[in-house]
Protein backbone atom coordinates (compact mmCIF):
# COMPACT_ATOMS: atom_id res chain seq x y z
CA UNK A 1 0.00 0.00 0.00
CA UNK A 2 2.77 2.33 0.94
CA UNK A 3 4.41 1.66 -3.09
CA UNK A 4 0.97 2.44 -4.36
CA UNK A 5 0.73 5.57 -2.37
CA UNK A 6 4.27 6.27 -3.37
CA UNK A 7 3.60 5.95 -6.67
CA UNK A 8 0.43 7.85 -6.94
CA UNK A 9 2.04 10.26 -4.98
CA UNK A 10 5.09 10.61 -7.55
CA UNK A 11 2.06 11.00 -10.62
CA UNK A 12 0.84 13.51 -9.00
CA UNK A 13 3.22 15.28 -8.01
CA UNK A 14 4.34 15.11 -11.88
CA UNK A 15 1.11 17.14 -12.51
CA UNK A 16 1.66 19.77 -10.07
CA UNK A 17 5.03 20.77 -11.85
CA UNK A 18 2.98 21.24 -15.45
CA UNK A 19 0.22 22.73 -13.72
CA UNK A 20 1.78 24.68 -11.19
CA UNK A 21 1.71 24.12 -7.08
CA UNK A 22 -1.56 23.49 -5.31
CA UNK A 23 -4.74 24.09 -6.57
CA UNK A 24 -7.64 26.39 -6.78
CA UNK A 25 -9.85 23.71 -4.75
CA UNK A 26 -6.73 23.14 -2.43
CA UNK A 27 -6.55 26.73 -1.49
CA UNK A 28 -10.10 27.46 -0.59
CA UNK A 29 -10.58 24.30 1.41
CA UNK A 30 -10.56 24.00 5.31
CA UNK A 31 -7.45 24.36 6.98
CA UNK A 32 -7.58 20.59 8.18
CA UNK A 33 -8.23 19.17 4.77
CA UNK A 34 -4.91 20.80 3.01
CA UNK A 35 -1.36 20.04 3.01
CA UNK A 36 1.11 23.25 3.13
CA UNK A 37 5.24 23.87 3.55
CA UNK A 38 6.86 25.47 6.36
CA UNK A 39 10.20 26.51 7.57
CA UNK A 40 12.30 25.55 10.36
CA UNK A 41 13.84 28.18 11.97
CA UNK A 42 13.12 30.52 10.25
CA UNK A 43 14.46 33.29 12.68
CA UNK A 44 18.08 32.23 11.60
CA UNK A 45 19.69 35.06 9.98
CA UNK A 46 21.25 32.60 7.91
CA UNK A 47 18.09 32.12 6.16
CA UNK A 48 16.45 35.23 6.08
CA UNK A 49 18.37 38.29 6.86
CA UNK A 50 14.97 39.81 7.98
CA UNK A 51 11.55 38.41 9.54
CA UNK A 52 9.79 40.10 7.01
CA UNK A 53 11.36 38.28 4.63
CA UNK A 54 10.42 34.94 6.25
CA UNK A 55 6.98 35.75 6.24
CA UNK A 56 7.35 36.86 2.19
CA UNK A 57 8.44 33.51 1.60
CA UNK A 58 4.84 32.39 1.35
CA UNK A 59 5.98 29.48 3.50
CA UNK A 60 2.77 28.13 6.14
CA UNK A 61 4.42 27.65 9.37
CA UNK A 62 7.55 29.60 10.64
CA UNK A 63 9.43 28.89 13.53
CA UNK A 64 10.74 31.06 16.26
CA UNK A 65 12.98 29.43 19.35
CA UNK A 66 11.79 31.54 22.68
CA UNK A 67 13.70 31.48 25.93
CA UNK A 68 12.73 32.66 29.29
CA UNK A 69 15.27 35.02 30.51
CA UNK A 70 14.00 34.90 34.24
CA UNK A 71 16.85 37.37 34.55
CA UNK A 72 15.42 40.33 32.60
CA UNK A 73 11.98 38.99 32.72
CA UNK A 74 12.48 39.08 28.74
CA UNK A 75 11.39 36.61 26.29
CA UNK A 76 14.51 35.99 24.26
CA UNK A 77 14.75 34.59 20.54
CA UNK A 78 17.40 32.13 19.86
CA UNK A 79 18.71 28.79 18.93
CA UNK A 80 21.25 28.56 21.70
CA UNK A 81 21.91 31.82 23.80
CA UNK A 82 19.24 32.09 26.99
CA UNK A 83 20.53 35.33 27.89
CA UNK A 84 20.62 37.27 24.38
CA UNK A 85 18.81 37.70 21.41
CA UNK A 86 20.41 36.40 18.15
CA UNK A 87 17.47 36.31 15.39
CA UNK A 88 16.63 38.44 12.06
CA UNK A 89 14.40 40.27 13.68
CA UNK A 90 13.90 44.17 13.59
CA UNK A 91 13.17 46.98 16.13
CA UNK A 92 10.61 47.51 13.75
CA UNK A 93 7.12 48.39 14.06
CA UNK A 94 5.78 49.69 11.49
CA UNK A 95 5.90 48.84 7.60
CA UNK A 96 8.38 51.56 6.84
CA UNK A 97 10.74 50.60 9.32
CA UNK A 98 10.81 46.89 7.82
CA UNK A 99 13.68 45.67 6.00
CA UNK A 100 16.18 48.08 7.82
CA UNK A 101 16.72 48.11 11.32
CA UNK A 102 18.93 46.69 13.75
CA UNK A 103 17.92 42.99 14.17
CA UNK A 104 18.57 40.16 17.51
CA UNK A 105 15.35 41.84 19.12
CA UNK A 106 12.93 39.88 21.30
CA UNK A 107 9.92 38.10 20.93
CA UNK A 108 7.52 41.13 21.33
CA UNK A 109 10.05 42.98 18.45
CA UNK A 110 9.03 39.71 16.50
CA UNK A 111 5.48 40.30 17.10
CA UNK A 112 5.96 43.94 16.36
CA UNK A 113 7.47 42.88 12.59
CA UNK A 114 4.62 40.48 12.29
CA UNK A 115 2.21 43.29 13.01
CA UNK A 116 3.90 45.45 10.58
CA UNK A 117 4.09 43.20 7.57
CA UNK A 118 0.39 42.00 8.08
CA UNK A 119 -0.37 45.45 7.20
CA UNK A 120 1.40 45.52 3.63
CA UNK A 121 -0.47 42.24 3.48
CA UNK A 122 -3.62 42.09 4.77
CA UNK A 123 -5.08 39.15 2.75
CA UNK A 124 -2.01 37.13 3.38
CA UNK A 125 -2.76 33.21 3.39
CA UNK A 126 -2.70 31.70 7.06
CA UNK A 127 0.74 31.43 8.80
CA UNK A 128 1.51 28.95 12.13
CA UNK A 129 4.03 30.01 13.85
CA UNK A 130 5.48 27.28 15.68
CA UNK A 131 6.92 28.46 19.41
CA UNK A 132 9.87 26.34 20.77
CA UNK A 133 10.06 27.14 24.01
CA UNK A 134 13.45 26.10 24.95
CA UNK A 135 13.52 25.89 28.75
CA UNK A 136 9.83 25.98 28.58
CA UNK A 137 8.25 28.36 31.19
CA UNK A 138 8.73 30.25 34.46
CA UNK A 139 5.22 31.07 35.79
CA UNK A 140 6.98 31.99 39.04
CA UNK A 141 9.09 35.19 37.20
CA UNK A 142 5.99 36.24 35.50
CA UNK A 143 6.68 34.50 32.21
CA UNK A 144 4.18 31.83 32.31
CA UNK A 145 0.88 31.07 29.90
CA UNK A 146 -0.77 34.15 31.26
CA UNK A 147 2.05 36.82 30.33
CA UNK A 148 2.65 34.97 26.73
CA UNK A 149 -1.43 35.12 26.12
CA UNK A 150 -1.07 38.55 27.10
CA UNK A 151 1.85 39.52 24.57
CA UNK A 152 0.66 37.84 21.54
CA UNK A 153 -2.54 39.85 22.02
CA UNK A 154 -1.25 43.13 22.61
CA UNK A 155 1.22 42.90 19.67
CA UNK A 156 -1.56 41.12 17.03
CA UNK A 157 -4.98 41.36 18.28
CA UNK A 158 -7.76 39.94 16.50
CA UNK A 159 -5.61 38.95 13.90
CA UNK A 160 -4.48 35.55 16.09
CA UNK A 161 -7.11 32.27 15.29
CA UNK A 162 -7.29 31.40 18.73
CA UNK A 163 -8.83 28.18 20.26
CA UNK A 164 -11.79 29.95 21.32
CA UNK A 165 -12.13 30.97 17.41
CA UNK A 166 -12.44 26.90 16.85
CA UNK A 167 -14.69 26.16 20.05
CA UNK A 168 -17.45 28.75 18.60
CA UNK A 169 -20.63 28.59 20.93
CA UNK A 170 -20.75 24.83 19.73
CA UNK A 171 -18.17 23.28 21.79
CA UNK A 172 -16.39 22.96 25.21
CA UNK A 173 -13.09 21.15 23.75
CA UNK A 174 -11.04 21.84 20.97
CA UNK A 175 -11.38 17.69 20.29
CA UNK A 176 -15.14 18.44 19.87
CA UNK A 177 -14.29 21.00 17.59
CA UNK A 178 -11.45 19.14 15.78
CA UNK A 179 -13.65 16.21 15.37
CA UNK A 180 -16.91 18.07 13.84
CA UNK A 181 -14.30 19.35 11.65
CA UNK A 182 -15.12 23.11 12.56
CA UNK A 183 -12.24 24.35 11.60
CA UNK A 184 -12.68 27.49 8.92
CA UNK A 185 -11.25 27.46 5.69
CA UNK A 186 -7.88 28.64 4.26
CA UNK A 187 -10.20 31.75 2.33
CA UNK A 188 -12.00 32.54 5.76
CA UNK A 189 -8.63 32.28 7.29
CA UNK A 190 -6.89 35.20 5.19
CA UNK A 191 -5.00 37.70 7.07
CA UNK A 192 -4.71 35.41 10.00
CA UNK A 193 -2.28 33.93 12.38
CA UNK A 194 -2.00 30.74 14.47
CA UNK A 195 0.16 29.46 17.39
CA UNK A 196 1.53 26.23 18.26
CA UNK A 197 3.49 25.70 21.09
CA UNK A 198 6.04 23.41 21.76
CA UNK A 199 8.18 21.81 24.35
CA UNK A 200 12.24 22.53 23.59
CA UNK A 201 14.81 20.42 23.89
CA UNK A 202 16.52 21.96 26.83
CA UNK A 203 13.61 21.67 28.83
CA UNK A 204 13.04 17.83 27.51
CA UNK A 205 17.05 17.52 29.02
CA UNK A 206 16.31 18.96 31.96
CA UNK A 207 16.20 16.53 34.98
CA UNK A 208 14.28 18.60 37.04
CA UNK A 209 12.04 20.09 34.83
CA UNK A 210 8.85 17.75 35.32
CA UNK A 211 5.89 20.12 34.03
CA UNK A 212 6.77 20.61 29.97
CA UNK A 213 5.34 23.14 28.10
CA UNK A 214 2.89 21.29 26.46
CA UNK A 215 1.18 20.04 30.15
CA UNK A 216 1.10 23.11 31.08
CA UNK A 217 -0.45 25.58 28.62
CA UNK A 218 -2.97 22.32 28.22
CA UNK A 219 -3.81 22.82 31.94
CA UNK A 220 -3.96 26.81 30.76
CA UNK A 221 -6.45 26.25 28.34
CA UNK A 222 -8.45 23.40 30.65
CA UNK A 223 -8.52 26.11 33.29
CA UNK A 224 -9.64 29.45 31.39
CA UNK A 225 -12.53 26.97 29.91
CA UNK A 226 -14.02 26.44 33.44
CA UNK A 227 -13.39 30.16 34.46
CA UNK A 228 -15.11 31.32 31.20
CA UNK A 229 -12.28 32.89 29.92
CA UNK A 230 -10.91 30.80 26.91
CA UNK A 231 -10.77 33.84 24.69
CA UNK A 232 -7.68 35.02 26.48
CA UNK A 233 -6.02 32.00 25.21
CA UNK A 234 -3.68 32.83 21.99
CA UNK A 235 -2.00 29.64 21.02
CA UNK A 236 -2.24 25.73 20.77
CA UNK A 237 0.08 23.29 22.56
CA UNK A 238 1.38 20.46 20.36
CA UNK A 239 1.64 17.04 21.34
CA UNK A 240 5.71 16.59 20.08
CA UNK A 241 6.98 13.49 18.82
CA UNK A 242 5.93 10.91 16.57
CA UNK A 243 3.72 7.92 17.65
CA UNK A 244 1.26 4.99 16.82
CA UNK A 245 -2.21 5.35 18.48
CA UNK A 246 -3.79 8.81 20.12
CA UNK A 247 -0.45 9.55 22.27
CA UNK A 248 -2.07 12.04 24.45
CA UNK A 249 -3.85 9.11 26.31
CA UNK A 250 -0.03 7.82 27.79
CA UNK A 251 0.95 11.21 28.45
CA UNK A 252 -1.15 13.37 29.72
CA UNK A 253 -4.05 13.60 32.10
CA UNK A 254 -7.68 12.93 31.18
CA UNK A 255 -8.71 16.51 31.95
CA UNK A 256 -6.27 18.24 29.64
CA UNK A 257 -6.35 15.49 26.84
CA UNK A 258 -9.49 16.94 24.75
CA UNK A 259 -7.42 20.38 24.75
CA UNK A 260 -4.64 19.00 21.99
CA UNK A 261 -5.58 18.75 18.27
CA UNK A 262 -2.20 20.05 17.06
CA UNK A 263 0.42 17.04 16.52
CA UNK A 264 4.15 17.36 15.53
CA UNK A 265 6.77 14.81 14.93
CA UNK A 266 9.53 13.73 12.51
CA UNK A 267 7.81 12.71 9.04
CA UNK A 268 10.66 10.04 8.51
CA UNK A 269 9.61 8.03 12.18
CA UNK A 270 5.57 8.45 10.95
CA UNK A 271 6.11 7.36 7.46
CA UNK A 272 8.78 4.59 7.74
CA UNK A 273 7.88 3.29 11.22
CA UNK A 274 3.79 2.60 9.20
CA UNK A 275 2.01 4.96 11.53
CA UNK A 276 -1.57 4.68 11.21
CA UNK A 277 -1.52 8.62 10.16
CA UNK A 278 -5.03 8.59 9.38
CA UNK A 279 -6.13 8.88 12.86
CA UNK A 280 -5.13 12.32 12.42
CA UNK A 281 -7.30 13.38 9.14
CA UNK A 282 -9.79 11.22 10.01
CA UNK A 283 -9.97 13.68 13.60
CA UNK A 284 -9.45 16.49 11.60
CA UNK A 285 -6.55 17.25 13.72
CA UNK A 286 -3.63 19.12 12.47
CA UNK A 287 -0.29 17.06 11.89
CA UNK A 288 2.97 18.58 11.57
CA UNK A 289 5.63 16.61 9.80
CA UNK A 290 8.95 17.73 10.17
CA UNK A 291 12.11 17.11 8.61
CA UNK A 292 10.31 15.93 5.67
CA UNK A 293 13.52 16.23 3.57
CA UNK A 294 14.73 13.28 5.44
CA UNK A 295 11.68 10.76 4.04
CA UNK A 296 12.95 8.21 1.81
CA UNK A 297 14.21 8.93 -0.98
CA UNK A 298 16.01 11.34 0.69
CA UNK A 299 16.23 15.18 -0.82
CA UNK A 300 18.21 18.77 -0.38
CA UNK A 301 16.91 20.11 2.87
CA UNK A 302 17.89 23.26 2.01
CA UNK A 303 18.50 23.62 -1.80
CA UNK A 304 15.63 20.68 -3.40
CA UNK A 305 14.18 21.30 -6.90
CA UNK A 306 10.95 22.40 -7.38
CA UNK A 307 9.88 19.21 -8.90
CA UNK A 308 10.71 17.34 -5.26
CA UNK A 309 9.26 19.96 -3.68
CA UNK A 310 6.59 18.94 -5.42
CA UNK A 311 6.82 15.46 -4.74
CA UNK A 312 7.60 16.15 -1.03
CA UNK A 313 4.43 17.60 -0.91
CA UNK A 314 2.05 15.43 -2.30
CA UNK A 315 3.80 11.97 -0.35
CA UNK A 316 3.14 13.18 2.53
CA UNK A 317 -0.38 14.93 1.60
CA UNK A 318 -1.33 10.98 0.99
CA UNK A 319 0.53 10.17 4.57
CA UNK A 320 -2.34 13.14 5.81
CA UNK A 321 0.42 15.10 7.09
CA UNK A 322 -1.32 19.38 7.40
CA UNK A 323 2.14 20.97 7.37
CA UNK A 324 5.55 19.30 6.29
CA UNK A 325 8.53 20.88 7.12
CA UNK A 326 12.44 21.50 6.53
CA UNK A 327 14.71 23.97 6.19
CA UNK A 328 13.80 25.24 2.42
CA UNK A 329 14.06 29.18 2.87
CA UNK A 330 15.82 28.67 -0.90
CA UNK A 331 12.54 28.43 -2.31
CA UNK A 332 10.80 30.67 -3.91
CA UNK A 333 6.83 31.94 -2.58
CA UNK A 334 5.59 29.84 -5.32
CA UNK A 335 6.90 26.93 -4.26
CA UNK A 336 7.03 27.85 -0.37
CA UNK A 337 3.13 28.65 -0.93
CA UNK A 338 1.80 25.51 -2.57
CA UNK A 339 -1.24 24.14 -1.32
CA UNK A 340 -2.88 20.76 -2.14
CA UNK A 341 -5.28 18.57 -0.93
CA UNK A 342 -4.84 16.29 2.20
CA UNK A 343 -5.25 12.43 2.08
Amino acid sequence: MRTVRRLAALLGAAAMVLMGPGNAHAASGKVSETTTIGTHNAYDKSKYTYFAQALDSGASLLELDVYVDSLSHRWRVSHSNPLGNDNNCEYASTPSDLYSKQRNQDLGSCLDNIAAWNQLHPDHAPIVFKVEMKVGFNNNAGLGPDEFDSLVASKLGSSVYKPSDLLGSSYSTLDAAAKANAWPSRDALKGKFLFELIPGTVEQANPFDHYWTDQEYGDHLRDLYAAGNISAAQAFPAVLGAANGDPRTSRYDASIQPWFVFFDGDAASYVNNGYATSFYSTNHYILIMTDAAGVSPAISSTAPTDAEVAARLSLLAADHASIITSDWSAKSASVLGSVTARG
